[in-house]
């Protein structure tokens, strides 16, 4: 049976090449977000990286002699950060805030407030597909003469995946006590967050970034609050978390 887990992963790691090689293959290669000739390595990767905390998720067999591999990664841009570029998280630099969006970012940055820009959450749709239809495909009560309950299933299984690297954000936001996090999403990304009880408000008007996006701001504590009864899995570490002792 194909299992999943969820780690943080270093700068310095070598696993951070894969989830380079993950993210091109997203965002280069199936989305075309980014140009070809910018990445002639084969890896995404930018300024950013070094200023940020960074996850995986993982897919094994354990009964399998098949390695664990990588399926998906999202990073946290730390933007506190003192060696920001330019001193901004990329979407300040990408989506025009509102007026009193733009002085409460200021205040909270003199008051020393901490938050984070979630960003390059990529699932790679060739993975997606060869992975999880194995996971699909290996549970002994599966019934094949049900053809239609795998397209359910297969996005249950993505969600699986989106909901352990979420665990990841959170546990990280505690332990970092950030405040608030950032993120540029289309429309519909937000509504699917907010029906498993993830809240983000609109700090901005759509601007064309690979697509129509609009920029967010998510109250960490709020959410947190209302995944006590909404979804209380938010609030669990992830199945392979293991917390960093100082």
């Amino acid at each position: 049976m194909v299992e999943f887990r969820f780690e943080r992963v270093e700068m310095g790691d070598p696993r951070m090449e894969e989830l380079f090689r993950l993210r091109y293959q997203v965002y280069v290669t199936e989305c075309e977000f980014e140009a070809q000739e910018d990445h002639s390595d084969g890896r995404e990767t930018d300024d950013y990286d070094e200023h940020s905390s960074h996850f995986c998720a993982i897919v094994f067999d354990p009964e399998s002699p098949d390695p664990p591999r990588i399926i998906g990664t999202v990073r946290m841009i730390l933007g506190f950060s003192e060696g920001l570029p330019d001193h901004k998280m990329p979407i300040e630099s990408h989506c025009p805030f509102w007026e009193d969006e733009v002085r409460r970012l200021d205040s909270l940055r003199k008051e020393g407030v901490k938050f984070a820009e979630i960003s390059r959450l990529a699932i790679s749709k060739d993975f997606r597909k060869r992975e999880i239809d194995k996971a699909i495909y290996s549970q002994s009560d599966f019934d094949f003469q049900q053809v239609r309950r795998v397209h359910e299933q297969r996005r249950q299984f993505e969600g699986l995946i989106v909901l352990g690297l979420y665990q990841c954000i959170y546990q990280e936001s505690l332990r970092l006590e950030l405040k608030h996090w950032y993120g540029v999403m289309v429309k519909g990304l937000s509504g699917l967050l907010r029906r498993w009880g993830v809240f983000w408000d609109a700090i901005g008007e759509p601007v064309e970034y690979h697509g129509l996006r609009i920029p967010y701001i998510a109250d960490i504590e709020k959410n947190a609050q209302g995944w006590v009864t909404r979804n209380p899995l938010l609030l669990e570490k992830p199945v392979g978390w293991k917390d960093i002792v100082s």
